[in-house]
């Protein structure tokens, strides 16, 4: 599915990365997902059985279920042609992690373990949690995070000898000045899959709060995977509810990011639990946008409140709608933060991360 665990990775496969990559999957009958458009260079092989998606929340009958599962996909792993011949092994994603350290079990084969989430009950599930603890970590050889707070959640599980290192997912950041805004009404956006603990519902309702009348618009953008079509319907009647309707549009998946973020003037990131990055907020910095984070997790590793942008309480409506006010009152304070966002230091191109992906498997296999 197209996660930012898997754009992040078509993105830095696209930027001319200095390692030669094969691509494993699990089958998707349905569609190609987030690599359709990598280069005809990397091979993408579809092997194994199906993985839907719900592992985290499964039933005991049900982990029983998805552990089969990454069973099956781990030997599919390990015998194709690609895995034998690697040099490293990667996994992209916490499934990955799981069944790619099934299939390096008993092994040699360097292990790297991109870590985009959590290790805690409420981000992986129970099931999800035992996996990376007990199996995925202690056997990986180096890992690489998103964050710091991600990197510290992992680090009790880590074998002392492992690589640590902490880099930023390619985010398709240009470093291009926006230019002129385009004339209109005030425009608030989030960029986020639609799914309930990004905070859609939370916004809407500082919206309202900020900005019960005027000409103000809010839009959010992203698709609606992983069986969230339902909430988008919520997000759409709670607008109307609130007399709304013409002033929220929901966009659906959009194509073209940069130019999508060039017509905003503020993005929120207001996830009800901590993100651990969010490639959103590092595309709202480089946009040059007045950006708005929860006080929590990754984000504000990267938003200093006042100085690039604001930080306001997780989960806290009210404290998001006043600094939507804020905003809205003030297009100075606007236009100071937007270009002290866009000069945020560590904000890098996709080819530069995937620089940095190369160095930590260099120095993986350096140490192997």
């Amino acid at each position: 599915m197209p996660g930012g665990a898997e754009l992040g990775l078509a993105r830095m496969l696209r930027a001319d990365p200095p390692w030669r990559a094969s691509i494993l999957l699990p089958p998707d009958p349905a569609e190609d997902g987030a690599f359709a458009g990598v280069p005809e260079s990397v091979p993408i092989h579809r092997i194994g059985v199906t993985q839907p998606h719900g592992a985290s929340g499964a039933s005991p009958a049900g982990a029983v279920a998805a552990g089969a599962r990454l069973a099956a996909q781990a030997i599919a792993t390990r015998r194709h042609p690609s895995f034998r011949r690697a040099d490293l092994v990667v996994s992209n994603s916490t499934r990955a992690a799981a069944y790619g350290a099934l299939a390096v079990a008993g092994t040699r084969a360097p292990f790297v373990v991109y870590l985009h989430d959590f290790t805690d009950r409420e981000t992986l599930g129970g099931f999800g949690l035992r996996m990376m603890t007990r199996i995925v970590l202690p056997r990986a050889d180096g890992v690489i995070a998103n964050s710091q707070a991600t990197l510290a959640s992992a680090e009790p599980f880590l074998r002392a000898a492992a690589l640590r290192e902490v880099a930023v997912g390619a985010s398709g950041l240009t470093g291009r000045a926006r230019g002129e805004r385009e004339p209109g009404p005030l425009r608030v956006g989030m960029l986020a899959r639609i799914d309930p603990w990004k905070g859609q519902l939370l916004l809407l309702e500082a919206f309202a709060q900020a900005f019960p009348a005027g000409d103000e618009v809010l839009e959010f953008a992203g698709g609606a995977p992983f069986g969230h079509a339902g909430y988008a319907d919520e997000l759409r009647a709670r607008a109307r509810a609130l007399g709304l309707a013409d002033r929220v549009r929901l966009l659906g998946h959009v194509d073209d990011v940069e130019r999508l973020l060039r017509r905003w003037d503020v993005g929120v990131q207001a996830s009800l639990r901590a993100e651990p990055l969010g490639f959103n907020v590092l595309e709202y910095l480089d946009a040059g946008l007045a950006t708005v984070v929860a006080g929590e997790g990754g984000p504000v590793e990267w938003v200093r409140d006042g100085g690039n942008g604001l930080v306001v309480a997780p989960r806290d409506a009210r404290a998001l709608a006043a600094a939507l006010r804020r905003l809205g009152d003030d297009p100075g304070l606007r236009r100071r933060l937007g270009e002290a966002a866009s000069r945020t230091p560590g904000l890098v191109t996709d080819h530069a991360v995937a620089e940095q992906h190369a160095e930590v498997y260099r120095r993986v296999l350096a140490r192997r």
